[in-house]
C-alpha cells in the first residue's frame, strides 16, 4: 500500500474538500466547493444530502485530475463531516426535514436549535446516560433533532427508513453498506461504546424506542473497513470500484486524530472553524461536567475522548466583521489593495497597537451569541459587549474585532480550566482549522490560554484525518499512530507571551464576570411585572 496515495474528503459546514496524500503526508492535491445552508430562521438550518454528494464528486473528480497521478493508484478513501442528521426513506432518498421543507432539504444541520423542548424533556429524565454528555445532552445532538421530527414532522417520521449521521450518509453512498460509526453514534447519539448498546430507559422515556429500527444495526469502529465503492459510486467519484471506505468519522474528531495520534496522552486538540472543538483522550474514565464524553473509542481505539466545545468561533468573528458599520469601508479597502479582508483588518489592529499597548483594556465581549457549548452546556447563553463608546470607523471595528478573538480564546481557557479541575492534564495544545490562517488570533490563543500553539505543516488536518483512517482500514498500517508517525509532520510553534500574563488574567476574570452579570439581569426581567 506505500506505493499508492490516500484520499480524504471533509464536510464542513459550508464546503466540501478533497485532498490527496502520499505515504508520507504529502498532499498531493486539493479541491474545495461551496454547500448552501438552508435557513428557514435562526432555529432552522438544513442542507440537501444530494447537493453535498454532488459536490464530493466534483472534490475528487478535481484533487485526482490536479494530482497529475492516475486514479489507479488511489488505494483507500476516508470520509468525515458535521455532524449533521439525514432522513431517507425506503428507497434510499431524502426526506424533507420540516413541514414547510422540500424533500431535498433532508438534512438537519448540527447547529440547528429547533429542539430546545426535546432537549429539555430528555435532560429531565435525568437518565445515566446524561453522565456520558457533561450531565446534559445538546441541543445539536441528533436525539433531540429526532425528537422534533417525531413530534412535529409526523409524515418523515413514519416514511423514514433510515436515520444517518452525515459522515454515515457519505459511507453508504460509496458503498451501499447499511453501516454507522462508532464515532458518529457515540459522540451524538448517546450511544454508549463501552457497553455497546444504547440507553433504553431514555428512549423509553421519551419515546425514541422505533428509532432503534431506523438506524443500522452494523456499528463499526474508528478507521475500520466498511467496503469498497459500489460500480455506481466510483463512475461518479472516477474511481477504482477496488478503493476501500473506511468508517465515517465527524470532521473535529478527524482532524484530532491527525492532531493526537502520534502523542496521545497530554495532547489537547484544538479544532477551529465555524465552531470550536476540544479534543483530549486518555486511558481513564474521567467525567467533566459541562464537557461531552468521556466517550469510549470514538476517536482513536483504546482511549477515552472528551469532547470540549464553543458553537461559534470563525462564525462569531465573520458576523463580527459583517454586522459593524465599518464593515463595507474594510470589504472596499481590502477589494482595492486585493487583499483578504481579515489581512488588512489585522494590520488595523497592529497599528492600534503602536498607541496603545492593551486597545481592549476597556471594550470586553461574552462570546456566547450561538448559546455555549461547554462548560456551561446552555443553548440559551447569549453574547454581550461591554464598553462601548461613540468612536467609528476602522479604529472601531480593529478594537471590537481584536476583544471579539480574545473572548474566544477565553472561552477555549475556561474549557481547560474545567478539564483541570476533573483531573485531565493537557500538556500542550495543537491546533488546525480557520485560524491557523490568522497569525493575530493564533496569538491571542497562545497569550489567553498562556500555552504555547503547536501547528503541523498540514494546513487541512481534518482532510489529512480522514485520509488516515482511510489508510488504516485498507491496511496501509494496522493502527492510526503507526499512520500518524509515518503521515504527520509538525510545524511552527506560536509561543505565548509571559509579558502579557497579568493583562490576559484581568480580562479573563472580567470575561467570567460578564456571565454573573448577565445570569443577574435575565432573572430580574423574569420577574412578574
Amino acid at each position: 500500500m506505500s506505493d499508492g496515495y490516500f484520499l480524504g474528503v471533509d464536510v464542513g459546514s459550508a464546503s466540501v474538500r478533497a485532498g490527496l496524500y502520499s505515504a508520507e503526508g504529502e498532499r498531493l492535491s486539493f479541491a474545495t466547493r461551496p454547500i448552501s445552508q438552508f435557513r428557514a430562521s435562526n432555529e432552522r438550518v438544513e442542507q440537501s444530502s444530494t447537493e453535498i454528494w454532488q459536490q464530493v464528486c466534483v472534490v475528487v473528480r478535481e484533487a485526482v485530475a490536479l494530482s497529475g497521478h492516475s486514479a489507479t493508484r488511489i488505494r483507500s478513501l476516508g470520509f468525515d463531516a458535521t455532524c449533521s442528521l439525514v432522513a431517507l426513506d425506503d428507497k434510499g432518498q431524502g426526506l424533507s426535514v420540516s413541514p414547510d421543507s422540500p424533500a431535498t432539504q433532508d438534512t438537519i444541520m448540527w447547529m440547528d436549535h429547533r429542539a430546545r423542548a426535546e432537549t429539555a424533556q430528555m435532560n429531565a429524565t435525568r437518565d445515566p446516560v446524561l453522565r456520558y454528555v457533561g450531565g446534559e445532552v445538546s441541543i445539536e445532538m441528533a436525539l433531540p433533532k429526532l425528537l422534533w421530527l417525531q413530534r412535529h414532522h409526523p409524515e418523515t417520521w413514519r416514511q423514514a427508513a433510515r436515520f444517518l449521521d452525515l459522515a454515515d450518509f457519505l459511507v453508504w453512498k460509496a458503498t451501499a453498506q447499511d453501516v454507522a460509526s462508532l464515532c458518529t453514534l457515540t459522540c451524538k447519539w448517546n450511544y454508549l461504546a463501552h457497553e455497546a448498546r444504547f440507553s433504553d430507559s431514555l428512549l423509553d422515556a421519551v419515546g425514541l424506542r422505533p428509532l432503534l429500527d431506523k438506524i443500522p444495526a452494523r456499528i463499526l469502529p474508528v478507521a475500520s473497513r466498511a467496503g469498497t465503492l459500489t460500480p455506481q459510486a466510483a463512475q461518479e467519484l472516477g474511481l477504482p470500484d477496488t478503493v476501500v471506505v473506511a468508517s465515517g468519522m465527524i470532521d473535529a474528531h478527524a482532524g484530532g486524530v491527525a492532531l493526537t495520534a502520534a502523542q496521545p496522552e497530554g495532547t489537547l486538540a484544538l479544532i477551529s472553524g465555524t465552531s470550536n472543538c476540544h479534543m483530549l483522550v486518555s486511558q481513564n474514565e474521567i467525567h467533566t461536567p459541562g464537557v461531552w464524553g468521556p466517550y469510549w473509542g470514538a476517536m482513536l481505539p483504546g482511549y477515552w475522548l472528551t469532547e470540549g466545545g464553543q458553537s461559534a468561533a470563525g462564525a462569531l468573528v465573520d458576523w463580527t466583521l459583517r454586522e459593524h458599520h465599518a464593515c463595507a469601508e474594510l470589504q472596499a479597502k481590502a477589494d482595492a489593495a486585493q487583499r483578504h479582508p481579515v489581512s488588512l483588518i489585522n494590520d488595523w489592529v497592529a497599528a492600534l497597537e503602536q498607541e496603545e499597548a492593551y486597545p481592549t483594556r476597556d471594550l470586553h465581549v461574552l462570546a456566547d451569541h450561538h448559546g455555549n457549548r461547554s462548560p456551561r452546556s446552555r443553548p440559551d447563553a447569549r453574547g454581550s459587549v461591554v464598553g462601548l463608546t461613540l468612536e467609528t470607523g476602522e479604529r472601531a471595528l480593529a478594537r471590537l474585532y481584536l476583544a471579539t478573538l480574545q473572548a474566544i480564546a477565553y472561552g477555549t481557557r475556561h474549557i481547560i480550566e474545567a478539564l483541570q479541575a476533573q483531573g485531565h492534564a493537557p500538556a500542550r495544545i495543537i491546533i488546525c482549522g480557520g485560524a491557523t490562517h490568522n497569525r493575530l488570533w493564533l496569538r491571542e490563543y497562545a497569550d489567553a490560554t498562556g500555552c504555547d500553539l503547536h501547528l503541523l505543516t498540514e494546513e487541512d488536518a481534518v482532510t489529512l484525518g480522514a485520509a488516515m483512517c482511510g489508510a488504516v482500514a485498507g491496511g496501509a498500517w494496522s493502527t492510526l499512530t503507526q499512520a500518524a508517525r509515518a503521515m504527520v509532520k509538525t510545524g511552527d510553534v506560536i509561543p505565548h507571551r509571559p509579558d502579557t500574563a497579568a493583562f490576559h488574567q484581568r480580562k479573563y476574570q472580567v470575561y467570567l464576570s460578564l456571565w454573573t452579570q448577565q445570569q443577574a439581569l435575565n432573572q430580574l426581567m423574569q420577574q412578574e411585572m
